[in-house]
């Protein structure tokens, strides 16, 4: 029983970590860009993209995109929605209703 315990103390204090640094590194590189909130610089290039889709919307070049392209709109629109309620449900500390 000893050896079991000290091969578990093994690997969850020298073998996890190594195999799991570089995982960790590609994350924080990403974290760093994807989830950092827009800089006041990033304000026109949000406008323009907006005016763009607002463009689209209203000359109906929404018609024109592939099927590719309609379907990761979609899937990205879903998980927008979905984080959406996660939010709900987690302010709210319940699945179904608030605690009044």
């Amino acid at each position: 029983m000893a050896s079991i315990a000290t091969k578990l103390l093994e690997f969850w204090l020298v073998n996890l970590p190594n195999q799991a640094r570089p995982q960790l590194q590609t994350f924080l590189k990403y974290a760093k860009v994807e989830l950092t909130p827009p800089t006041p610089g990033d304000i026109p290039a949000i406008r323009q993209g907006i005016s763009k889709i607002v463009s689209g919307a209203r000359t109906g070049a929404w018609k024109n995109v592939t099927v590719r392209e309609a379907w990761l709109n979609t899937l990205v629109t879903a998980e927008v929605i979905f984080w959406f309620y996660i939010g709900e449900c987690i302010g709210k500390r319940h699945i179904v209703g608030y605690n009044v």
